[in-house]
């Protein structure tokens, strides 16, 4: 039975109280979202390469805090800092110059982060690579960008331990080829599929990928318009203002029919793709159940 878990991208928004929350204040959010979701996506370390290459890390008591509050079934999609995943600091933290990170694809870095999350590492089952948009001034093309990764994933058992779910997105629409989903599978990384920005839709990246994609794979729902949608919620985000049903509906029967062939799926959804996460995921799990009512004459399986 192959296994479908739908979480949100990050899970501290007060406006969700009355969806996912006793009360705006005072409460212990994560433990309360437990009790609604058996997944959440962890960003907050994600931003941890500061002006003159500085490199911040987690701090151990704060992620055993996460881990000890959920449930022992519980799983955390954990984005990777990006100290490690920026081939260069950001223009604003270097006056414009482009500098290389030296701690681009560390893998030592890497293991030390995951290190830094104590038991809450036992509780993952996604590693997120996220990469940024790679102009030829950052990397000369997917060929160059996939040696240095394979590099980078190859070096990770030894540095870290141990064999770890590693999920790879990259921004490059025109990097998303049969070339890159071979070279995940025989890496033994998996493929995210971020549905939102400037990105291909990901039902029409879908079938360059089906043949390589192996076990898992992991799903982000985004939308096209961050600083759109944040004009119309001004922060409440306790309600649909761009829906997406139609779209809905697809990925539904597209999701059903990945996990009829077996594959374990993660579906991460922000806040920016609606207007609500939890709303959306509401609507997502009606499709996905009116999905398995459909094809149980005819083997169906959600």
């Amino acid at each position: 039975m192959s296994e479908l878990r739908i979480g949100t991208c990050s899970w501290k928004y007060p406006s969700w109280t009355g969806l996912v929350y006793s009360a705006p204040e005072g409460i212990d959010f994560l433990a309360e979202y437990a009790r609604s979701f058996d997944t959440v996506e962890v960003d907050q370390w994600f931003w941890s390469l500061f002006a003159g290459g500085k490199v911040v890390l987690p701090d151990r008591g704060v992620a055993e805090g996460y881990a000890a509050v959920v449930p022992g079934n519980f799983r955390f999609s954990v984005k990777i800092p990006n100290s490690v995943t920026l081939t260069h600091p950001y223009a604003r933290n270097t006056g414009g110059a482009l500098i290389p990170n030296v701690s681009f694809l560390s893998a030592d870095l890497f293991a030390r982060f995951v290190d830094s999350l104590g038991n809450l590492a036992d509780k993952t089952n996604a590693w997120i690579l996220q990469f940024e948009y790679l102009n030829k001034d950052k990397m000369a093309d997917a060929r160059t960008f996939r040696s240095a990764l394979g590099l980078f994933l190859r070096e990770l058992p030894r540095a870290t331990g141990r064999s770890l779910p590693i999920f790879v997105e990259i921004r490059n629409p025109s990097w998303l080829t049969v070339d890159h989903f071979r070279f995940l599978e025989g890496e033994g990384a998996f493929p995210v599929f971020l549905q939102g920005y400037y990105m291909r839709d990901v039902r029409e990246t879908w079938p360059a990928a089906e043949p390589f994609v192996r076990g898992r794979a992991l799903f982000r729902l985004h939308g096209p318009d961050r600083a759109g949608i944040e004009k119309k919620t001004k922060e409440d985000w306790s309600r649909i203002v761009e829906p997406r049903d139609d779209e809905i509906d697809s990925l539904a029967r597209l999701f059903s029919r990945l996990g009829a062939i077996g594959l374990d799926l993660i579906v991460n959804v922000n806040n920016h793709y609606e207007g609500s996460a939890p709303l959306t995921i509401r609507k997502l799990r009606d499709r996905l159940a009116e999905q398995g009512k459909a094809g149980e004459g005819r083997g169906g399986l959600i």
